[in-house]
């Protein structure tokens, strides 16, 4: 069951900025994304905008939602970074989704959806996460990956080998992806990869302002 108090948020950081070409009021429009990406399915959220005289098609909260382009905020500092990645079904292919979350604060700091797990595609995960973040300072914790290690060495970042503790921060975030994704049996379907790591984008966005 959602619980509506994560919803207190500051919804004013939502961008529309594609605003002028719905009809829908831009409250309304914001409350339909926060809702969805809060863990109500597109059908719950129709029923409740309904509720409130908005009268509008799954596809199109749905859009909402893409249009949106919601992204976790750059510009962390965190003292160590738990990375890992899981799989993720898209269609009839399985995609490597990566992510890094500052384990202090439960924050998602940088997702990523690939069609494939190398030493290359994993550094240039940290890259972008470098990029974002004020992260060379902190200390990443790692399971025995060699990718993961081997990435970690090339980029000169210290890292851990863990496999509970602090590394769990990520893992929750892994299960609630998987809780979401399991209510569309655990596949994108009928997606293109790029508009599902837009939904992983918001996803994280929302798992950070609801946390």
């Amino acid at each position: 069951m959602l619980s509506f108090d994560r919803l207190s948020g500051d919804s004013g950081c939502i961008e529309l900025d594609f605003l002028e070409r719905e009809a829908t009021p831009e409250s309304a429009m914001k409350l339909g994304i926060r809702l969805h990406l809060a863990g109500l399915s597109l059908s719950d959220t129709v029923s409740i905008l309904e509720e409130l005289g908005v009268d509008r098609h799954r596809t199109t909260v749905h859009r909402w939602v893409q249009k949106a382009d919601l992204q976790p905020t750059d510009g962390a500092n965190p003292n160590h970074v738990a990375v890992d990645e899981t799989v993720i079904q898209l269609n009839s292919d399985r995609y490597w989704l990566y992510a890094a979350v500052d384990p202090d604060t439960n924050r998602l700091l940088h997702v990523r959806l690939y069609p494939t797990r190398t030493n290359a595609i994993t550094s240039m995960f940290l890259s972008e996460l470098r990029e974002k973040h004020q992260v060379d300072d902190a200390v990443f914790l790692v399971d025995g990956a060699p990718w993961l290690h081997a990435a970690c060495h090339r980029h000169g970042l210290r890292f851990h080998h863990v496999t509970h503790r602090n590394r769990n921060t990520v893992e929750r975030v892994f299960r609630e992806v998987k809780r979401r994704t399991n209510q569309f049996s655990n596949t994108f379907s009928h997606v293109e990869p790029s508009t599902a790591e837009n939904w992983l984008q918001a996803f994280a966005f929302a798992w950070n302002q609801l946390i």
